[in-house]
């Protein structure tokens, strides 16, 4: 009997990636993208931890490993989670799961087989896997970064890429209007975007955005309870790398966020782990920033929740001035109380230099609180 192996691609994005994403799915293994960034420990780690039959570097060598885990027959990829929460997760997706958000997608952008997209982000996260997954799965050409820089994206687009994911901190950096349309995600996007950009919605276990602009893909069906964002999808995970049950087939998935679901648009109000909980009072850091995003002089702003003794929790400001003369607490309290309640306030301002943010464009959370 033919047992179905897990194929970790030790690699940056290329089309030998590209090959060997084939190669496998042909012979009915699975695989497993390594994220290049981390150091060789962490490496290892991963791979201890997911426990794939072999490993594929960038230069074509590839080592058997002793005591794999096999995978179902149906299985297709191995993908980590970026571990927001704790210790990173191998999210599994079979075929029927990815081609269901491919095909999803394709209808809702009007695309078809010959739509030329552009892999600039890493194949170790959905949003630059799904562009590999395009091109094997449905055919569609592709150009491919092995990591993004701006001049390399702008000849892309010349040499006839149409679309693109990206996110808010890379697409900064080009012009968009040089693409048809940009897929963006994997944090907040900015006000007043280009009306070739749809922002998306989505996770690793949905194998990306199955919310295009706010309005659910077409077979996705979303609610609210107490304000939890649960989904159903086609393109929904089987299990986790490790468990032995699979995930219940029609069950609704609670997504870890916060929101509202009204008139067919989904509003994310944040993670439930980022509410800062201050004197009793619940506040959300994105609804503090968007009001501290158009304060003079605030080139960027996050906020969040620092410990206190008093309050049990404060809210912080971190602001990146453009200005020689950086705005005061005093002045940015009072202008968050002309639109908020007045808990909403930050009760502790840190001006930097930079936000530190992580390759996806999320901010590096650890990093920043480190920031006096």
């Amino acid at each position: 009997m033919t047992v179905n192996r897990l194929v970790a691609l030790d690699m940056p994005a290329s089309f030998d990636f590209a090959n060997h994403v084939r190669n496998a799915w042909e012979s009915g293994d699975a695989v497993f993208p390594v994220d290049q960034r981390l150091p060789q420990s962490a490496k290892e780690s991963l791979i201890e931890q997911f426990k794939p039959s072999v490993v594929i570097d960038a230069l074509g060598n590839s080592v058997d490993l002793p005591n794999p885990e096999p995978i179902a027959h149906h299985d297709a990829l191995v993908i980590a989670t970026s571990g927001s929460t704790g210790a990173p997760k191998g999210v599994v997706h079979t075929h029927d799961s990815i081609r269901a958000l491919l095909n999803m997608s394709q209808s809702r952008l009007q695309t078809d087989s010959s739509t030329h997209w552009l892999l600039c982000l890493p194949v170790s996260h959905v949003a630059g896997f799904s562009i590999v997954a395009r091109s094997v799965l449905m055919g569609n050409p592709i150009s491919i970064l092995s990591k993004f820089d701006e001049t390399e994206v702008m000849n892309a687009a010349s040499a006839g890429a149409t679309h693109v994911s990206l996110v808010p901190t890379t697409m900064q950096r080009i012009d968009p209007s040089v693409f048809n349309t940009i897929l963006l995600g994997g944090a907040a996007a900015p006000p007043n975007l280009p009306h070739n950009v749809v922002t998306t919605y989505g996770m690793t276990e949905t194998f990306g955005g199955i919310a295009y602009n706010g309005k659910p893909l077409d077979g996705v069906a979303v609610r609210t309870l107490n304000e939890n964002l649960e989904l159903k999808s086609p393109s929904l995970f089987r299990t986790y790398r490790g468990h032995i049950a699979n995930r219940p087939i029609g069950d609704w998935y609670d997504t870890g966020d916060k929101g509202e679901f009204a008139n067919n648009l989904i509003r994310v109000f944040g993670r439930r782990d980022d509410m800062i909980i201050t004197g009793g009072e619940n506040v959300w850091p994105n609804v503090v920033e968007k009001v501290l995003a158009t304060f003079p002089g605030v080139e960027q702003v996050v906020v969040g929740g620092i410990d206190d003794e008093q309050w049990g929790q404060r809210v912080v400001a971190w602001i990146v001035s453009s200005r020689d003369v950086a705005p005061t607490l005093e002045s940015i309290r009072q202008h968050v109380k002309t639109q908020l309640p007045s808990f909403c306030a930050p009760t502790e301002l840190r001006v930097v230099q930079e936000i530190p943010m992580t390759s996806l464009g999320k901010v590096d959370t650890q990093k920043l609180r480190q920031l006096k």
